[in-house]
Formats: structure tokens, sequence, C-alpha cells
């Protein structure tokens, strides 16, 4: 992997990245790039159905799971949250004691709690990657002991920790690259002649966006556009529907609990509907595949729309906000039939995706280690891939 040096001693790492497939999908990408170089490393996951079946893909990676739950307001599960908390912290100290890492990343969420605070405790170099434009609760708490804090462009956090802040993308797993249209389209089932429209609710699934889909699926069949929708675990199961085409022929709309072929479905995908996550946004600018994008509007700090704007203002798509869903068909259909605008998405989509972070990542953590002399930085360069779970 370019930037890596063989001079540089192996070591352990740990990475805490469980709970959606938007702090998993990076972890994983981070955890390849690591072994690359010759270090070896052990993702920390939740007990979450995503996470393991996100894993399963990845036999020749280690993968623990910490306990651990999401923060509620409800009396009896923030006594859980409480009481798996600190189940979770006395085990990752055990297990930091034990692996005696050379550095520790967190990249948000419940799972980070126990390693990041163990690393902290135990004299452990600690680094926070925080994805979304607005820092979301775990990452804000955590920064206070971390000794990088990794943010996309135009993200803040609070003064104290300035001097750790790093401007860093969102790594992305080395399978997520763009094949040819019509390979992709026939491995998914689909008609490589017709056009293809994705839907996608990130690793949670998206029921409003589901029922969109199904809703407007002999629609789009009629005008020859083919449906693939990832429904997320525990929606509904998989099904192919289909329906006639006023040009002749019938068109499929697929629906899928899971996709682990996102690299395949992105290129397949003349145009993309789907939820803001910050690791979905990266994906689609890897692939440069446009989208219309539909914040979660109960996200924690309102982070989806932060980061769909960002993808709206350099050129990748549209946003259009949950409570306009009955434009959205409009949307999609005055987009997808549109060659140019389509060209001049990818285009915009293929100039943002200009840095590679993994490496920058990769370097910056062994200098943080210990294990090789600091780099002169470059020149920070804007950047949209860290701007999207």
């Amino acid at each position: 992997m370019s930037g890596a040096n063989t001079t540089i001693p192996t070591k352990p790492f740990l990475i805490a990245c469980g709970g959606t497939g938007g702090h998993l999908s990076p972890g994983i990408a981070l955890a390849e790039g690591l072994v690359a170089r010759g270090h070896s490393a052990t993702l920390l996951i939740s007990r979450k159905k995503v996470d393991s079946r996100l894993a399963e893909k990845y036999p020749h990676l280690k993968f623990l799971r910490v306990p651990g739950s999401p923060l509620s307001l409800n009396p009896f599960r923030f006594a859980r949250f409480v009481c798996t908390q600190a189940h979770g912290l006395a085990y990752c100290m055990n297990l930091v004691r034990r692996e005696r890492p050379a550095g520790i990343v967190g990249f948000g969420g419940f799972t980070s709690a126990g390693a990041v605070l163990a690393g902290a405790l135990l004299g452990v170099p600690v680094a926070l990657h925080e994805a979304n434009r607005v820092p979301g609760r775990a990452v804000r708490v955590l920064c206070m002991v971390a000794r990088r804090v990794y943010l996309p462009p135009g993200a803040r956090l609070s003064k104290h920790a300035l001097a750790a802040r790093r401007t860093m993308g969102l790594p992305v797993r080395k399978e997520i690259v763009r094949v040819p249209v019509a390979g992709a389209r026939a491995q998914l089932g689909l008609d490589p002649q017709r056009p293809v429209l994705a839907v996608l609710g990130g690793s949670q699934g998206a029921s409003a966006l589901n029922t969109w889909a199904r809703d407007h699926a002999a629609a789009f069949a009629r005008d020859g556009v083919q449906v693939y929708c990832v429904s997320g675990l525990g929606k509904s199961g998989a099904e192919t529907i289909e329906n006639p085409s006023r040009h002749g022929g019938t068109v499929r709309a697929i629906f899928s609990p899971f996709c682990d072929r996102m690299g395949v479905l992105l290129s397949a995908a003349d145009l993309v509907v789907s939820r803001a996550g910050a690791g979905t946004i990266a994906e689609l600018i890897r692939c440069a595949t446009p989208a219309v994008l539909v914040p979660y509007p109960r996200a924690a700090d309102n982070h989806q729309l932060a980061n769909a704007r960002l993808f709206e203002q350099q050129g990748g798509g549209i946003v259009v906000g949950q409570t306009a869903m009955p434009t959205l068909a409009r949307e999609v259909g005055d987009i997808i039939f549109n060659d140019d605008l389509l060209r001049k998405f990818r285009e915009n989509l293929q100039r943002m995706d200009h840095a590679n972070s993994l490496d920058i990542l990769l370097d910056d953590l062994e200098t943080l280690a210990g294990l090789s002399k600091p780099k002169t930085p470059a020149p920070a360069r804007p950047r949209a891939e860290g701007g999207a779970a």
C-alpha cells in the first residue's frame, strides 16, 4: 500500500467501531490498511445483528463483541446503558492490559467509550474519527482524552480539542470501487440495458424510503426504470416484483434486506435515493454515483442535513427533505432521464474524491503511536468524503 514503511516495527491496534454500518465500515477499511502495513488490528463491535452480518464477510479480520448499549432517556434503558457501559469499560481495561496496543481508534457511537477510556487510563495513545459534519455525542465527550480527533472539513469541536484536531475524510473499504455498469447490473439480476434507481436507508434501513420505493416501483417500471431497494435488516424479507413497462416487457423491482456488494450496487445505479449518513456519502463519492439525499430528520443534532447540504453544494446531487417526499418521485424522474445532468454530477463527484484518506490516516496513526517520524503535513485540501450512517 502507498505510504507503507517496511522499517516500521509492527504493533497491534484496537479499533472501536460497532453499532452501525457507518461506524463499522470505516473501521474495517482502517483494519485492512493496518494489516497491509504489517500491523495487527482487532475490531471492537457491538452485539447488534448489523455488526455480525457485516463482520461475516471479513473472516481474515479479528472481531470482538464488546458489552454496551446506546444512551436513552427512558429510565429502564438508561439503567441498562449505565450497567452495560460499566461492563464494557471493565472488559476493555482487561483487553488493553492483555494486548498492550500501540494505539486505539474510536469511530464514535456507544462502542467507543469503553475502549477510549481504557486507553486513556492506561496511557495508550487514543484517536477519534468523526465522519459527520456535526460531531456526535460520543466524540464531543471523549475528545477530552484523545490525542487526535479526525474531523471532516467544516466540522467544529470545543476549543480544548484544537491541538488534537486534524482534517480527515472517511476511510472507505477497498472493495468499494466503481466497476463496469453492465457487469454490475448482471451480478444483481438486473437488465444491463435499462436504467437503475437504488434506494438505500443505511445499515438500519429507512421505513419511509422503503414505503416510497414500494409505492412508486410500478410507476418507475412503466417508464423502464429498475428499482433496487436495500430495506435494512429486520425491515422486510427479500422480494423481486415484476412490473410491466409501457415500452414492452417487464421491469424488476428488487427488495433486499442487506447488501454486501455495495460497490457493485452503486456502479449499477444511475441514481441513488438515500439517507445522508457519512459512510453512505463517502461510498457515493468513491463510486461517483449521483444521489438524491433525504436526511433522516431525527438524526442526532440534525447531522444528516449538514452532511447532505455539503454534498449538494459540491455538486454531487440534490437534497429533498422528508416533509417534501411527495415531490421525490418527480425529482428522481427529472434527473434519471437527464444524461447531461447525471454526467455533470458524476464529474463533480470524481473531483470530490481526490485524496486518499486511508493512507493519510495510517501515516498519522503510526506517528501518534511512535512508530515513525512525523511527516511534514501536506496542505489541507477540501474533501467531502467524510461528509456521511
